[in-house]
């Protein structure tokens, strides 16, 4: 498959390609291009002359281009779940429910900007501008660069690409290399449904390349990151030459505080959802602090009845619910985690066994606060490592010594447990009764806290980070009105 430069299907101009393969069986899918840099500058100039031919269509004309992408989007739902699957090697189930996302972030992206109002000033307050009608008007950035993970590469797009366009701007994606052929098909949908072809370019590459040349790109207005802390550290260095703004997502090592008067069935439920994804969630449960009357019970429990009873198998049949994960690579870099905690003094109580990009849902007991896994060693994979505790405050210690600060979570009945939790936890959200993996469209997500970035992506509070607040002031605008009040 090739990138998408405008309108056009190209290949790069050094002519290098990348070869996209299928974690589930190891076969080449596809290879797409390696960008040159000539590419990335070439696209990044377009989309600033798209991006001005795009805002010119009213906010109605763009609802109704990004309507017909709906349409589309309904039209190859079955193709680009399967697409999904495998390039990334997660069941098609999940793949349907990705694709299903990406439907309601553009609905929700159409209706928040059609009712995005702008301030009138209150009059009379100040001397000296009495007579002055001041009142704020919201455009957009103008280029944003769109870096998306390989994870929910569907749904994580469609969180920065819907409100993005909507509001007025041209977007430059980078999807990531292990698995961009979604990502590819998604974007020219919207050129098929209509949007200006320069407004919605596609880059495919090596992140440590083509991400470093678009963030180094002075016509970049934003950089939308959603990665790993290095990543974004690199990224802010380079962007602070242009002083180009960036919005991250980056990672977590989120608790998950199990108390002892929890309601064990939801315990188990919450913690089992570690499994969707394969582990390779940026929120979502990684440290599981139980209280060290119920752990054993727990752990039996939650092996008994949620790990071993996952369905594996054809990724493509609708009953299989766990998968691979994004690569051998990846699979090994778990395994070598495991290992590594397993060296530090904690056990193997449920799986720890590869095969290729396969790993097992394992879990790890004895694990102390001070090993690397309980602090900052994020694992993105189906691992649970149990951590006891004896008081709250010993819990909320643990849970805190991290650089992250993502999401969170706690189980318990007792209220004011819960909102001593809640109170103390230096991140971006506590679930009560929940982990740290729930995320509900309209509810700011992300970072904020700690490293794990400063976005806060939501249908809620988006368009504050895709558009800029202009002051607009009409002198004297008022002079008659209150000279004969």
């Amino acid at each position: 498959m090739k990138m998408l430069i405008n309108g056009m299907d190209v290949d790069s101009r050094s002519g290098e390609v990348i070869e996209v393969i299928n974690p589930y069986n190891s076969q080449v899918l596809d290879t797409v291009p390696a960008a040159a840099k000539e590419d990335v500058d070439f696209a990044v100039e377009s989309a600033v002359m798209g991006q001005k031919k795009w805002y010119r269509n009213h906010v109605r004309a763009r609802a109704a281009i990004l309507r017909k992408f709906l349409e589309l989007l309904k039209r190859d739902r079955d193709d680009l779940a399967r697409t999904i699957t495998m390039e990334t090697g997660k069941p098609v189930f999940d793949s349907y429910g990705e694709i299903d996302s990406v439907s309601m972030t553009f609905e929700s992206s159409i209706e928040i900007v059609k009712h995005h109002y702008g301030k009138t000033m209150p009059m009379g307050i100040e001397g000296g501008y009495d007579d002055d009608l001041q009142v704020t008007v919201h455009e957009p950035l103008g280029v944003i660069a769109c870096i998306v993970p390989f994870n929910f590469p569907a749904a994580l797009w469609a969180f920065k690409a819907a409100p993005a366009l909507m509001a007025g701007n041209s977007i430059v994606v980078k999807p990531a290399s292990y698995n961009p052929l979604c990502v590819l098909k998604l974007m020219k949908l919207l050129v098929e449904a209509g949007v200006t072809p320069e407004a919605v370019q596609c880059i495919t590459g090596r992140g440590s390349k083509v991400g470093n040349w678009l963030v180094e790109n002075p016509l970049v207005a934003q950089v939308n990151l959603t990665g790993g802390v290095e990543a974004g550290k690199e990224i802010a260095r380079r962007a602070a030459e242009n002083l180009t703004e960036y919005k991250f997502e980056l990672g977590g090592n989120d608790p998950l505080i199990i108390c002892a008067d929890c309601d064990m069935d939801l315990a188990v439920n919450e913690a089992g959802d570690k499994t969707r994804n394969a582990g390779q969630c940026c929120s979502g449960a990684k440290r599981f602090i139980v209280h060290n009357s119920i752990k054993d019970i727990f752990v039996k429990r939650l092996i008994e009845e949620r790990l071993k009873t996952v369905k594996t198998g054809d990724l493509m049949n609708m009953d299989t619910d766990f998968g691979t994960l994004i690569s051998e690579h990846a699979a090994k870099e778990v395994e070598r985690q495991v290992l590594h905690t397993v060296g530090q003094g904690a056990k193997i109580v449920y799986g720890g066994r590869r095969t290729g990009a396969f790993y097992e849902p394992t879990v790890l007991v004895d694990v102390k606060p001070d090993m690397d896994i309980a602090r900052d060693m994020e694992v993105f994979g189906p691992v649970f490592p149990i951590i006891g505790f004896d008081t709250l405050e010993e819990a909320i210690e643990i849970a805190e010594a991290t650089q992250y600060g993502l999401s969170s979570g706690v189980i318990t009945n007792n209220l004011q447990d819960a909102m001593m939790v809640a109170g103390s936890l230096k991140a971006g959200m506590v679930a009560v009764n929940g982990s740290g993996g729930f995320r509900a469209q309209e509810l700011p997500f992300g970072g904020g806290k700690k490293m794990s970035g400063n976005s806060r992506e939501c249908m809620s509070s988006v368009l504050e980070e895709v558009t800029q607040e202009k002051s607009i002031i009409f002198r004297y605008a008022m002079k008659k009105y209150n000279e004969n009040k």
